[in-house]
């Protein structure tokens, strides 16, 4: 299985050899957790999400990505924001890809279903919002949590 490589406006990094519309979503729970998976292409702490399908919504990949990644249905409730950061790149080491980071971050509530785990992830919990900090996880998932935790607005994040 080939690792997934996250760099930031690091002068090393690979360039980038494509651009795939992604989703993540941030999913709480009327307990106030945030539910995360452990990735195991690099082991960090995420939110679920991945690419887009030619045919589905973002809407529909969000909620379609969340069950595959988690075991729980969601109804899609808002937007975090969109984050296309050239600066950001994630090497896929098994075929070489070089992503640029795009990603639109949606809210959602859960609906249905226990967490499970999948191909995808090697944990999935459901967490405090405030006690993510302490996760490991790579540095523009934890601002997109931030921002949904600490500066939540009616206008989305945009960059």
């Amino acid at each position: 299985m080939g690792r997934r490589i996250d760099y930031y406006d690091d002068p090393n990094a690979p360039k980038a050899n494509s651009l795939v519309p992604s989703v993540n979503v941030v999913v709480e729970n009327d307990n106030g957790e945030i539910l995360l998976i452990r990735r195991t292409d690099n082991d960090n702490w995420a939110l679920p999400g991945g690419a887009i399908d030619l045919g589905e919504s973002v809407t529909q990949a969000a909620i379609r990505e969340t069950k595959e990644e988690t075991g729980i249905d969601v109804k899609i409730t808002g937007l975090v924001g969109i984050y296309s950061d050239p600066k950001h790149v994630i090497h896929y080491t098994s075929n070489n890809e070089v992503r640029q980071e795009f990603s639109i971050v949606l809210t959602a509530s859960p609906v249905a279903g226990d967490p499970v785990l999948s191909d995808e992830s090697s944990a999935v919990m459901w967490t405090p919002a405030l006690s993510t900090g302490s996760l490991r996880m790579d540095r523009t998932m934890r601002l997109r949590l931030r921002q949904y935790i600490f500066e939540r607005s009616s206008t989305p994040f945009i960059r």
